[in-house]
Parts: C-alpha cells; sequence; structure tokens
C-alpha cells in the first residue's frame, strides 16, 4: 500500500513495487504483521507534523514495526537465518554521533524511521538493518510481536526513567491506548500498582483486561479527588502522561509523591501546561520527556519476551491489510483502544 501525496484514508492505494533488496548488513523480511501508529503512520498520511515533512518522494509505503519471517540476508549477516521468526525496530540512528556513542540511540543528530525515511512495511517484504530485528519465542504470535516492537521499547524506557519497579504506584494517563496499555501491563509485569485513566463515558470497556488497581473516568467532575483516593497517602510514585492536556496535568499534580516522577512521551494538546515550580522543588519532582527507546532497553524488552512478559490479546486489535484505510479512519477518530495491528493473510 502506497500514498502518492497527503490526504484522507483514502489515499492509501494499491502498487506493484520492485522486490527489495537487502544490503550487506540488512536483512529482508516477509511481512506477517504492521502496527498502526497514530502519529508515525496516520498523522504523517494526512500530512502532519512531525514526520510528514520528512517523506519527500512519491510513491511512499508507510509502515514502522512489524513482524514476520526472514527471508533473505546481506553477506555481513551471519547470525540470522531465513525462516526466523522476527520482530522489527523501525528506529534508524547513525551510530556515530555522540547520542549513539553514549548509548543513547534516540537523540541521534540524525534519528530516522522506517516507513518515514526509507520505505516501509505497508507491504509484502520490506529491508531493515539486521540490528533492528529480534527473534521471537515460539509462543508470540506476529499480531503481539509487531505490538510489542511498536510500544515496548518506548514503554520500559518509560518506566526505567519513572524508575518503576515492585512497590511502585504508577498513574498511567491514557491507560487504554496502544502505548498506555503497554505501559500499564508492563508495571504491572515489574510489580508496581497501577492504576488507569482514560475516558470511560462513552467507551467503559477502554480499560478491560489491564492489570490496574484501580481505573479513573478522565472526564470525570471529581477527577483530582478520584485519582488521590486511587493514589493513597503515599501518593504516586510515578505517572505516565503521553497526551499533555491541561486539565488532567492539573488534576495529578497535586498527588505526585516526594521524589515522584512525571515521564512524557507525547502530547495530544499543544495547550502550556500550568507550572508552579516551588511545590516541584520542594518536593524533589521530576519531569523528563522519553523520546523512544534505545538499542539496549530494546533488546530488554525482548528479554521481558522470553522470560515471559505478553501484551493483553483483548488490547492486539486485528484487520487485515487490505483494510488499512479502515484502520487508519479508525485510529484517527480515536474509536480503537490498544494497539491497532495489520495482518497479512
Amino acid at each position: 500500500m502506497v500514498i502518492n501525496g497527503f490526504g484522507g484514508p483514502e489515499v492509501l492505494v494499491p502498487a506493484e513495487l520492485p522486490l527489495p533488496e537487502p544490503g550487506a548488513d540488512e536483512v529482508r523480511i516477509r511481512v506477517q504483521a504492521i502496527a498502526v501508529a497514530r502519529t508515525k503512520d496516520v498523522a504523517a498520511r494526512a500530512g502532519r507534523p512531525p514526520f510528514a515533512p520528512m517523506i519527500t518522494a512519491f510513491p511512499h509505503v508507510l509502515g514502522t514495526e512489524h513482524a514476520g519471517v526472514v527471508d533473505a540476508v546481506g553477506s555481513a549477516v551471519g547470525d540470522l537465518a531465513p525462516g526466523t521468526r522476527v520482530a522489527v525496530s523501525a528506529v534508524l540512528s547513525c551510530g556515530k554521533c555522540r547520542g549513539c556513542v553514549i548509548g543513547h540511540e534516540e537523540a541521534c543528530e540524525t534519528f530516522g524511521l522506517i516507513g518515514v525515511h526509507r520505505q516501509g512495511s505497508y507491504a509484502e517484504y520490506v529491508v531493515a538493518p539486521a540490528g533492528n530485528v529480534h527473534r521471537l519465542p515460539d509462543d508470540v504470535d506476529a499480531a503481539s510481536a509487531a505490538a510489542v516492537a511498536a510500544n515496548g521499547p518506548v514503554a520500559r524506557a518509560q518506566l526505567d526513567a519513572g524508575l518503576v519497579g515492585e512497590g511502585s504506584t504508577v498513574l498511567v494517563i491514557g491507560a487504554g491506548g496502544a502505548l498506555g496499555s503497554m505501559a500499564a501491563t508492563m508495571a504491572a509485569w515489574r510489580g508496581a500498582r497501577v492504576i488507569g485513566v482514560d475516558r470511560l463515558a462513552d467507551r467503559p470497556d477502554r480499560l478491560d483486561g489491564l492489570p490496574l488497581a484501580a481505573s479513573v473516568d478522565g472526564d470525570a467532575e471529581q477527577l483530582p479527588q478520584l485519582i488521590a483516593s486511587a493514589a493513597g497517602s503515599s501518593g504516586l510514585d510515578c505517572v505516565i502522561d503521553n497526551l499533555g492536556l491541561p486539565a488532567v496535568w492539573t488534576a495529578y499534580r497535586p498527588a505526585v509523591a516526594y521524589l515522584g516522577r512525571i515521564v512524557v512521551s507525547g502530547a495530544i494538546s499543544h495547550d502550556a501546561l500550568p507550572m508552579q515550580l516551588l511545590p516541584f522543588y520542594l518536593r524533589s519532582q521530576s519531569l523528563i520527556g522519553v523520546r523512544t527507546g534505545n538499542r539496549a532497553q530494546m533488546a530488554a524488552v525482548w528479554r521481558d519476551v522470553h522470560e515471559g512478559f505478553r501484551p493483553p490479546r483483548d488490547h492486539v486489535r486485528r484487520l487485515p491489510f487490505a483494510d488499512v484505510s479502515i484502520a487508519h479512519a479508525q485510529v484517527e477518530a480515536g474509536a480503537a483502544h490498544g494497539q491497532m495491528v495489520l495482518e497479512m493473510s
């Protein structure tokens, strides 16, 4: 599926393109499942920043994180054989700049993405650097693997930044979304007590199936009191906030504990947030931005998977690849919870 220009979901059209050939340090994947990302796919297709301006030639193939089977390997790839089931990260880094040298590829000066800076995975075959490829346990299906590839490294980076572990109390804003549900599930897997916030009035099932100690309707009039009650007397050790909504920010700020950390990896609102510095520094709190996971965190996520971590099955939403326009429309309208995944027949 390609786009020949920016626009609505209808600009996604089928096309025949040459079979991509892997370079020396690359592998070719026969794609089985592709995660649909709100920003990297849907907003880019619509022509919106931050990624649309980086798409400079058409026809363009969208599609970032995905899973499938190794089909061919380059001459310098010695540890991946055709037939290996894998998941693929979309992050492209130079390996030479300051960020890469210190192990923070997410801060690479030439940061790029499969599906944005090069042709992506909305296709039967895609080429990716061998370092982006991770083997799968036999019992992890391709759709679940694509969901983990899309959100697992970011969620792990968020939880690492928030020092989330056994006994932590964590508030996840937008817990029914693709990244939120992954972060909530991973926090619980680490032994944290997790409180989920989402808009539940129209979709009371958005948080069903998540390992939550409490759930809160983000539209409730008494949101500050509900969050404070769920947090308890010790307060919130960590807040994962990928929405940046001023009303929600104002509601949870009083419940953040001493030494509490607020971790941000997205902002659907561009409105300024009210910040009072006095209580912030008196309580030794931190506000941390996390762009995505680096290679060490990506590798750690797949170790977690091999040790038993799994995304909630009900939060991996599956559609046939032919319905890519429908998937985009649902994600754009906010009609889907969890991670939307396209499955190849």
